[in-house]
C-alpha cells in the first residue's frame, strides 16, 4: 500500500501535499475506493479514497506502528556533490537517522551561496520525504541548515563521534551501548578533515576508526548508521 505523508489533519479529515495528490491522481492513477497509508504527527492511518477531484480521504483504521530506531542518530556530514549527496540522503532515511546536518568544511567539495541554500534545503527534505515514504517510515528525518564546524561543536548531545584517520581512536563498538539514547556522528570531506579543524573537533568529539580502510563520505555513512542499528538494535 503506497505510504504518504499528510500536512494537515482537519477533524477526521487529512490534508495531503499538492504534489502527493497528483502522484496519487496522475501517476499511480488511483480510483475511488482505493486504499493509502497516510502519515501525520507520526500517527498512520489507513484511508480510503472517496473523491478523486478534489481528492478527499476517508479515514478507516488507526495503526500503531514503531518503525523508528531506539538510539536518535544524528549524522553532520561534509558538504558533497549533488549525487553524492541524494544517495546519503535516501540511504540515511532508510537506515533511520533522526537528523542530518550538511556541514562547512575547507575540503567540501560543494561551495553554496546564500541564493541556492533555501533551495537546496528544501531539495534535500524532500528527498527524504519520499525515502521514508519508500521505507515505510512514521518520521521523516530533519535536515538541518548547513553549520559551520564550530556550530556544530555548540551543539549539545549526550555523545559525540567523530571518523578519525589519527592513531588515537577507538572501534566504534567501544562507545556504542544499546542503551544510548542520542548520538551525533560527524563525517569529514573526501581527503578528511584538515589538522586545524580535526583538532577544533577533538575538543567535543570522541575520534573513532571505521577499521583499516577508508571509506569514501557515502560508504562511511552508511556503514556507520548500518553498524548502529546492529548495536543499538540487535
Amino acid at each position: 500500500m503506497q505510504r504518504y505523508f499528510a500536512k494537515a489533519k482537519e477533524g477526521d479529515k487529512l490534508v495531503l501535499y499538492d504534489s502527493d495528490c497528483h502522484h496519487i491522481k496522475n501517476v499511480m492513477r488511483m480510483q475511488v475506493n482505493d486504499k493509502i497509508e497516510a502519515v501525520y504527527d507520526d500517527i498512520t492511518y489507513i484511508c480510503s479514497i472517496k473523491e478523486i477531484e478534489p481528492l478527499k480521504l476517508e479515514i478507516l483504521e488507526t495503526i500503531d506502528e514503531d518503525k523508528e530506531m531506539v538510539t536518535e542518530l544524528t549524522i553532520a556530514i561534509s558538504l558533497v556533490n549533488e549525487q553524492k549527496m541524494d544517495l546519503i540522503l535516501q540511504k540515511l532515511t532508510e537506515l533511520g537517522v533522526a537528523r542530518i546536518i550538511p556541514v562547512k568544511t575547507e575540503r567540501s567539495i560543494i561551495k553554496l551561496d546564500d541564493k541556492k541554500i533555501a533551495k537546496k534545503l528544501a531539495r534535500w527534505q524532500m528527498i527524504c520525504k519520499e525515502a521514508s515514504e519508500q521505507s515505510k517510515r512514521t518520521v521523516i528525518p530533519q535536515v538541518e541548515n548547513i553549520m559551520t564546524l564550530q556550530e556544530l561543536i555548540n551543539i549539545p548531545h549526550s555523545l559525540k563521534l567523530i571518523c578519525s584517520l589519527g592513531e588515537e581512536t577507538k572501534p566504534l563498538n567501544y562507545y556504542l551501548k544499546k542503551n544510548i539514547k542520542e548520538v551525533l556522528f560527524v563525517i569529514g570531506p573526501e581527503g578528511g578533515f584538515t589538522p586545524k579543524e580535526e583538532s577544533l573537533l577533538l575538543k567535543a568529539f570522541k575520534p573513532v576508526s571505521l577499521g583499516k580502510r577508508v571509506m569514501r563520505v557515502e560508504t562511511a555513512a552508511i556503514y556507520v548508521t548500518s553498524i548502529m542499528n546492529y548495536i543499538c538494535e540487535g
